[in-house]
Parts: C-alpha cells; sequence; structure tokens
C-alpha cells in the first residue's frame, strides 16, 4: 500500500485531543471586530468541538490524525 497523503490545508486547521476529538478554531475572529463585544471576542478566542458528523470528513482528509 502507498502511503496516503494529508490535506495540508485540513492540517492547519485542525488537530486531535487526547481522547480523541477533532478542535477547531471558530469563526468571525479575523476582522471587522471594532463592533463585535469584549464578552463575543473572548468566547470567539475559544476552540471547539468539530460536529461529530463533519468529523468523519476532517478524519478522510487527515489520514494520521
Amino acid at each position: 500500500m502507498p502511503k496516503l497523503k494529508t490535506r495540508r490545508a485540513a492540517a492547519k486547521r485542525f488537530r486531535a485531543t487526547g481522547s480523541g476529538k477533532i478542535v477547531r478554531r471558530k469563526a468571525f475572529k479575523n476582522h471587522l471586530l471594532e463592533h463585535k463585544n469584549a464578552a463575543r471576542r473572548r468566547r470567539l478566542s475559544h476552540t471547539g468541538l468539530v460536529n461529530e458528523r463533519d468529523a468523519e470528513n476532517v478524519r478522510l482528509m487527515l489520514p494520521y490524525l
């Protein structure tokens, strides 16, 4: 069997936790932050989990995760 290639774009966006769940960054924290309040900006700074329905597709993109 040949080696499987990792999708580099996905590798930069996702990582696995110790229990095997997949972690992602939250959206809407890149620009236009002036009108978002501090609590919202702080909430968006935390990482989120990938939904279990999407996790299967992410795992296919990251075969060695």
